[in-house]
């Protein structure tokens, strides 16, 4: 990264935020995973050391939103959505069109609803800011999350675990754990003896 925030291969022209933190050995695709990007907090996001986040990932992060990637993760075009907290444990793969989210920012009200999507029309970028009580995620060491799955508030990935492809995770997953379907269900435990942590 620059002193100007901005990354030089980068096709968009925009800049990394100021709360941003990304590991010098981390790579970053593209500002543009930051044209949602709200967050009011000391540290908004932080990619960890090794980490790799490529195009189409999208950092759609509220005013209170905390981010964190841990070391050695890859995310490949999820779109994060957070208004409390989202933690990716190290050692992760979140792969395509995966949606993290901890807040639906919308209510069950059908005319709470409405006037929400009415005010969505006045602002600059054009997105959902209704209050929806907030849930944190936090996703373990070792987490594989397939394509097109969806992890919806409140929801803990415990360390080793599968997310199949194109689920709906909308309760914990045991560690050593594999999910899959919509709702995800448990298919097998896992032998957490396989992975060993041989960091120094």
């Amino acid at each position: 990264m620059t002193p100007d925030r901005k990354l030089p291969w980068d096709w968009y022209p925009g800049t990394i935020p100021e709360n941003v933190s990304i590991d010098e050995t981390a790579w970053v695709e593209t500002s543009f995973s930051f044209l949602f990007y709200r967050s009011l907090a000391a540290t908004g996001v932080r990619v960890g050391r090794g980490s790799s986040t490529y195009i189409g990932t999208m950092f759609d992060v509220g005013r209170e939103g905390k981010v964190t990637v841990g070391d050695y993760t890859l995310v490949n075009g999820a779109r994060i959505i957070c208004d409390a907290e989202i933690e990716i444990g190290d050692y992760g793969l979140i792969s395509w069109n995966v949606v993290l989210m901890d807040s639906y920012r919308l209510s069950s009200d059908a005319a709470t609803r409405r006037r929400e999507l009415e005010a969505v029309a006045r602002r600059s970028p054009r997105i959902l800011e209704g209050d929806s009580s907030p849930r944190p995620i936090h996703i373990g060491r070792n987490v594989w999350i397939g394509f097109d799955s969806c992890v919806l508030p409140g929801v803990t990935i415990g360390e080793g675990s599968i997310i199949g492809a194109r689920s709906v995770v909308f309760e914990d997953v045991p560690p050593f754990t594999v999910v899959a379907g919509n709702p995800a269900r448990v298919i097998k435990k896992l032998d957490p003896e396989v992975i060993k942590d041989d960091r120094p």
